[in-house]
């Protein structure tokens, strides 16, 4: 783990003992700190008893206390620990602030963070996994994979990649990353925000924090995004704030088959133009993308069964982040997209979708949303009222064709019948296994997928 003098002989007071919370409380007892923790479950604070204090931080006195260190998950703007922090002049701060607080005790290295409304997971994952293709010591932390303060130092010359969601980012005050992208900004977690502003204004604070001579890459297709930009181009010296352009990588795209579609290739372009700024050649992350496998449950090729291709993007909770996979197929002789909908709704109706909607052969209609979504669609393409996920793939598998894609992207959350987007996206991958590798006799196509 990350452990630090900088902690040594401070107290924290630590709420939420989940994995960045663990990993919080692990590294400042270790780092000589003097810890006090709480969670409503006992389970992880019985993990803590003898070596930190047990106590709830509502019912002490914060003064004194040298940080209060709080879940992403927490709903700062609501909970009461905000006020109870202010009112003992306390600062309330994250895993990432504590991260930047050690930095200067870690060995030679960089640190790239990553932020967005849809594409930092891939984006992240991405950048990750073309330093590793070109040798560079590297970890992946913050919202993905593992906490950064729970994993082992990097070697000199390595590179922290962070995935920072805006509740991380409200929580960290010292983090200037030697590179650092914004993929977009769409209206999304408005209720933890005083209107979109607010939440733009979030993002917009990862790039306050770096210096004027680090490097800045904006996806600028949107005009929250592009007025950060131009925020950061006017304090910066030429080519250290950037727009990227993915059209120049289109030619590109059909060779790296986990980036399919305008939002990847967006992501990668945002990653390129970031491993570029640390000094990684094409000749390098040219074949890392396209060895990329991506993300599960993101524009996952699930396989190939009898020329049919099968992609899990359960992760589409929403229609903003369908719409580009319904664009990722456009129509072709011999491909048409099978599209399998629905679950618990976010608005009336399907947004950005609909620009795409002549890609869609047939779509098939599930969960709360179903019957709405099938009344929009009915007057453009045949729809098939399924409700549940299994019947859905059944009646596509028999619709579909060689060449076809059936695509689960729900443009929907998933609570309505599944306890996440992640069990959503598994239940997809069992049931085409079951019925479609039953059908077609034997495994899938390991070559279709990435």
């Amino acid at each position: 783990m990350i452990v630090s003098s900088a902690f040594r002989g401070k107290r924290y007071a630590v709420l939420g003992l989940a994995r960045s919370g663990m990993a919080v409380a692990e590294s400042l007892l270790a780092s000589g700190a003097e810890v006090t923790a709480w969670d409503r479950q006992e389970e992880p604070r019985a993990l803590l008893a003898g070596r930190a204090t047990i106590a709830d931080l509502l019912e002490i006195d914060l003064a004194g206390f040298d940080g209060v260190v709080v879940s992403p998950g927490v709903p700062i703007n609501t909970h009461p620990i905000a006020q109870a922090a202010r009112n003992a002049g306390v600062p309330l701060i994250g895993d990432i602030e504590l991260f930047a607080q050690a930095r200067a005790e870690l060995p030679a290295h960089r640190v790239v963070g990553i932020t967005g409304t849809n594409g930092k997971s891939t984006t992240t994952a991405l950048v990750h996994h073309i330093l590793k293709s070109a040798a560079i010591p590297v970890r992946m932390g913050g919202n993905i994979g593992l906490p950064i303060l729970g994993q082992k130092p990097l070697s000199p010359g390595g590179v922290y990649v962070l995935e920072l969601s805006s509740y991380q980012i409200d929580l960290t005050f010292t983090l200037a990353c030697d590179a650092a992208a914004l993929s977009n900004i769409t209206p999304d977690h408005l209720d933890r925000y005083d209107g979109f502003a607010g939440y733009a204004a979030s993002k917009a604070r990862l790039f306050a924090m770096q210096r004027a001579d680090q490097f800045a890459a904006f996806g600028c297709a949107d005009e929250p995004t592009s007025a950060i930009a131009g925020t950061e181009r006017a304090r910066r010296a030429e080519g250290r704030a950037v727009c990227v352009q993915p059209q120049v990588w289109s030619a590109s795209q059909p060779d790296w088959p986990s980036l399919q579609g305008p939002h990847n290739l967006q992501n990668a372009a945002i990653a390129i133009a970031l491993v570029d700024s640390l000094g990684v050649t094409e000749a390098q992350w040219r074949p890392a993308l396209a060895s990329f496998r991506g993300l599960a449950h993101r524009m996952e090729r699930v396989g190939e069964y009898n020329g049919v291709l099968f992609v899990n993007d359960s992760k589409a909770t929403n229609p903003e982040s369908t719409a580009p996979a319904l664009a990722a197929w456009p129509p072709a002789p011999n491909r048409r997209i099978h599209w399998i909908v629905g679950g618990l709704p976010k608005g009336g109706d399907l947004g950005g979708c609909a620009e795409h909607f002549g890609n869609v052969a047939a779509a098939y209609t599930i969960g709360e949303a179903g019957p709405r979504f099938a009344e929009l669609l009915e007057p453009v393409m045949p729809v098939e009222r399924c409700e549940m996920l299994s019947e859905a793939v059944k009646r596509a598998i028999a619709a579909a064709r060689p060449g076809d894609v059936v695509l689960f992207s729900p443009a929907c959350a998933s609570f309505d019948q599944f306890r996440d987007y992640e069990m959503r996206g598994d239940c997809f991958r069992q049931v085409v296994a079951a019925l479609a590798g039953e059908g077609a006799g034997h495994e899938p196509d390991v070559r279709a997928q990435p």
